[in-house]
């Protein structure tokens, strides 16, 4: 049975209606059926429910502690490939299935999204480093580090071109969607043993903190500030697609007021939640241009 079936099948009672049910048949925002219904089932899981509450204040005190810790010695202990590889077998041992699918998926269609808004800008030639994990063995080839290079390289080297050579991001009436996978993603299925408990939410509270002490302050201050580009891509694909309707469900906003760390997880949940939304809608529109094309 499909993460999907498991809500499709799900019995609604009246007079104790279920939440996760409510959102899951909700179609106000764009979001792919079966990731979709992964992550309402990871986020109705005992691990969110009851572990989340107790590990959260002690995952954000222990940022506060390793900040005060990177002010005397910054780079000490740092070591991004000792990083991923922690990453790795953390993934590998104690989260979810459903939350792993849902973070190799992030990576898929982050390059995706990115390829697309090059695609559909006339004129410019952005060289890209498209991340496209299967499974988890990539994870140890620095897949965190360089999602977050590619999101300021693209950013930067885009807009040096769009003002090198006088472009403007503006409505294309015939989008290129290549970039765009539409069908299932191919990614493997996760490990599934009794001790892969821990969901989404609370794996990345609990992997922030592991994050800072191996990244170098400046290096774990570059990726949480990362997070408040969401808004810089929704404005970008806006622009493309002649509508800023979805741009409402960005929540990591403002790019040039940065937040503090302590609240990086939370964000980052924020920011898979955004990619998947804006790919959606990217889908969307990928098969009415499509069934626009084929009709007569």
């Amino acid at each position: 049975m499909s993460e999907a079936d498991f809500f499709r099948n799900m019995p609604h009672d009246k007079n104790d209606p279920n939440p996760f049910l409510a959102i899951y048949l909700d179609q106000s925002i764009p979001f792919n059926e079966e990731a979709k219904a992964a992550y309402l089932r990871d986020c109705s899981s005992k691990s969110r429910q009851f572990l989340l509450p107790v590990l959260r204040p002690f995952a954000r005190l222990m940022i506060i502690v390793l900040q005060l810790y990177k002010i005397v010695v910054p780079k000490a202990f740092t070591s991004s490939k000792l990083l991923h590889r922690v990453l790795y077998r953390g993934m590998r041992m104690f989260v979810s299935p459903s939350a792993n699918y849902m973070i190799l998926r992030h990576f898929y269609l982050g390059s995706e999204v990115l390829q697309f808004i090059r695609d559909n800008v006339p004129g410019v030639q952005v060289a890209m480093n498209p991340l496209k994990p299967t499974n988890l063995e990539p994870v140890k080839d620095d897949l965190f580090l360089i999602h977050d290079l590619n999101l300021y390289n693209f950013v930067i080297n885009l807009n040096r071109e769009l003002r090198e050579k006088n472009i403007e991001v503006t409505k294309q009436d015939k989008l290129n969607f290549d970039a765009i996978t539409s069908t299932p993603l191919p990614i493997e299925a996760m490990p599934k043993r009794w001790t892969n408990f821990l969901d989404l939410t609370t794996a990345i509270e609990c992997f922030t903190p592991v994050y800072q002490m191996f990244l170098t302050d400046n290096d774990f201050w570059r990726a949480t500030n990362s997070l408040q580009l969401d808004e810089t891509i929704g404005i970008l694909a806006s622009k493309i697609i002649g509508s800023n309707d979805r741009l409402a469900l960005i929540n990591n906003k403002h790019p040039m007021v940065p937040l503090t760390t302590l609240k990086a997880g939370f964000r980052l949940v924020l920011h898979g939640l955004a990619t998947e939304q804006l790919h959606a809608l990217l889908v969307e529109l990928k098969h009415k241009q499509r069934d626009s094309d084929s009709s007569p």
